[in-house]
């Protein structure tokens, strides 16, 4: 499904974000993928997501390569690839339902099916309640689910989450994590960056990755 084939990452003025980075991420996994603030976590995730091209190696997502990608076809990788963000990134002065409206239409759905879809896919979220409400009326947690989703707008079959967490309180954390649980318990593959040590301790079935600068030093389950 995922696999990164000794990857480096380089960039001209910070140098290496990654070097020699490989694993495998499987149909209906759930993953953990840790390290200090710099140690590669972001850059790996947007490598996944090709919005950056490794330096060195491949990266394969269902059968899309970095290397022999073009660019004018990213969007089919994307369009099968959620992304959660730790600053949400919805836009303001918007309701709920309309951010998730929004990300279906410019994917192009029918647009008698967007209303009906955007309420499902609140509704999977738990925030059915809040679908109309501005999304500076709700609370960080809520805006959370509202951008898990609008990342789930293309029934994607991975959810990469790049410290979706580390903007909230605790309760609010357990709350997206066990959704992310329950979107894996479905079927769907996540892999969540975070650096807290504590909240990857409370699963402890799920992998564990560890980056430390720029170099995978720690897989709990390698394939």
């Amino acid at each position: 499904m995922i696999k990164l084939s000794n990857v480096s990452k380089e960039y001209p003025k910070r140098g290496f974000a990654l070097r020699d980075v490989s694993f495998q991420i499987q149909k209906g996994e759930f993953a953990f993928l840790m390290g200090h603030s710099g140690s590669g976590k972001s850059t790996t995730l947007r490598l996944i997501h090709m919005a950056d091209r490794p330096t060195s190696g491949e990266v394969r997502v269902t059968g899309y390569s970095s290397d022999k990608m073009p660019d004018r076809e990213i969007w089919k990788v994307r369009r099968r690839v959620g992304c959660v963000f730790q600053d949400f990134r919805l836009l303001p002065g918007r309701s709920a339902q309309e951010n998730v409206s929004f990300a279906l239409e410019v994917t192009g759905a029918p647009r008698k099916t967007i209303q009906p879809r955007a309420q499902r896919l609140l509704s999977q979220v738990g925030l059915a309640p809040k679908a109309g409400a501005l999304v500076h009326e709700i609370s960080g947690g809520e805006q959370q689910r509202v951008a898990v989703a609008r990342a789930l707008a293309n029934d994607p079959f991975v959810l990469l989450a790049d410290e979706p967490t580390g903007n909230l309180d605790d309760r609010a954390t357990r709350g997206i994590v066990e959704l992310f649980w329950d979107l894996n318990a479905r079927g769907m593959a996540v892999l969540m960056a975070t650096h807290d040590l504590e909240l990857v301790r409370r699963y402890p079935n799920a992998r564990v990755l560890e980056l430390d600068q720029g170099r995978l030093v720690f897989d709990s389950n390698p394939t």
